[in-house]
């Protein structure tokens, strides 16, 4: 059981839980999963950090199959500048390793940006907190319970 399992648990939300065998050799974790899943890039959400300007980390959630647009999320969470947060402050901030960090059940409470291309699916992927789980569920339903808003954040 992941933090981000017993988030959903208690919040009582659709989901359902999708295991695979997670290749050591892999390092697009993302990938690995929509293949081993069978569904589309565009339907597997990465979580990943941003350091905005030095003062705050904030988390972008966006398609596998696209990359994150840092000008675009500055924008989105109303700062002059984005890059990408340095591993280890992403796992002291999660509580999660890389290629298993989820959107919920995060250690700290960060702001948090959903790309817009999530909004028209029925259901998006997400880690679960652990390479080698998914979390299925509805975008909509993942907006409200980590709080966080639609935007445009991908190149």
């Amino acid at each position: 059981m992941t933090p981000a399992i017993n988030c959903l648990k208690k919040a009582k939300v659709k989901y359902q839980l999708h295991h695979y065998e997670h290749d050591s050799q892999v390092s697009s974790y993302g990938e690995e999963a929509a293949a081993k899943l069978l569904v589309s890039t565009d339907r597997v959400f990465k979580t990943l950090l941003v350091n905005l300007g030095g003062k705050e980390l904030a988390v972008a959630i966006i398609p596998v199959s696209r990359q994150l647009n840092l000008k675009a999320a500055a924008k989105a969470f109303g700062a002059k500048k984005a890059e990408m947060a340095d591993p280890k402050a992403v796992e002291r901030a999660t509580g999660y390793v890389l290629g298993g960090v989820s959107p919920l059940g995060q250690k700290k409470r960060l702001r948090m940006v959903i790309d817009e291309s999530a909004r028209p699916q029925v259901s998006i992927y997400v880690s679960a907190g652990r390479r080698g789980l998914d979390i299925e569920l509805s975008p909509v339903d993942l907006a409200g319970l980590i709080g966080a808003d639609f935007a445009n954040i991908v190149s």
